[in-house]
């Protein structure tokens, strides 16, 4: 899951930070509004954890903003303002909860667990063939049969499901289910693939994580012999033995 942090305050922004990667999930801290709005426009988060005081752009400006362009993305609000006159104006105008400074790190997690159950822009559940991935409970079945995977291996099939039937590079499968700081050779997702492949594919009849010739992997129930080819990938046995930092 990728989350984005507008908050200008230091200490703030490393204890969001540090605390949402233990939750390894992808977390890309930003510290003023104007950049917050560009990054968050893109509408490629889960969930956008927004300051109400920032410097360049405020924090109701950029809510503002954002849903008129119309990004739904859920947007927790976090402000020293405690009075119901200022949470009701945040709510408003487009956020989707409000967290009053200071707040206790566990409750923080609650409401963004709560927020993703709601039915937005977040989907819920992800389906390709008879391979199902449930972002709330954070599950996998194919066949009815769930799948164990460690966390990173959840996050490169996550992502490959969100693109499913687009090839995506390696490059970006490390931006989503690593830090975005991950400096390893990026050949070493192909071990995560091939780990992948034994557990959603080798048992099951059909074959859905694909090479992307010349681009790196596409998962898909949908065979096209001239983009992709079915086999492990080239360089993996090189890596095998190579595990990226998590």
């Amino acid at each position: 899951m990728r989350v984005l942090v507008i908050e200008d305050e230091p200490m703030m922004g490393r204890v969001l930070t540090r605390g949402l990667k233990a939750e390894r999930w992808t977390v890309e801290l930003v510290k003023d509004g104007e950049e917050g709005l560009e990054r968050a426009a893109k509408g490629e988060y889960d969930v956008i954890i927004l300051d109400w005081n920032l410097p360049k752009l405020d924090g109701v400006s950029v809510l503002r903003q954002l849903r008129r362009r119309k990004i739904h993305t859920p947007i927790l609000m976090l402000t020293a303002r405690a009075g119901v006159s200022d949470r009701v104006y945040g709510l408003q105008v487009g956020a989707d909860d409000y967290l009053v400074k200071p707040f206790a790190f566990r409750e923080l997690l609650a409401r963004i667990q709560g927020l993703l159950r709601r039915p937005s822009g977040f989907v819920g559940k992800l389906t390709v063939a008879d391979l199902e991935l449930d972002r709330g409970s954070r599950t996998v079945t194919r066949a009815g049969t769930r799948i164990m995977l460690t966390p990173l291996e959840y996050g490169v099939l996550e992502y490959l499901m969100l693109n499913a039937g687009r090839p995506v590079t390696r490059d970006m499968l490390i931006e989503h289910a690593w830090n975005v700081d991950f400096e390893g050779d990026s050949h070493a997702v192909d071990t995560y693939i091939n780990r992948l492949r034994e557990k959603v594919d080798r048992s099951f009849g059909k074959q859905l994580i694909r090479t992307a010739i010349r681009v790196g992997f596409v998962l898909t129930d949908q065979t096209d012999e001239e983009e992709i080819t079915s086999g492990q990938s080239g360089p993996a046995s090189q890596v095998e033995e190579k595990e990226p930092e998590q």
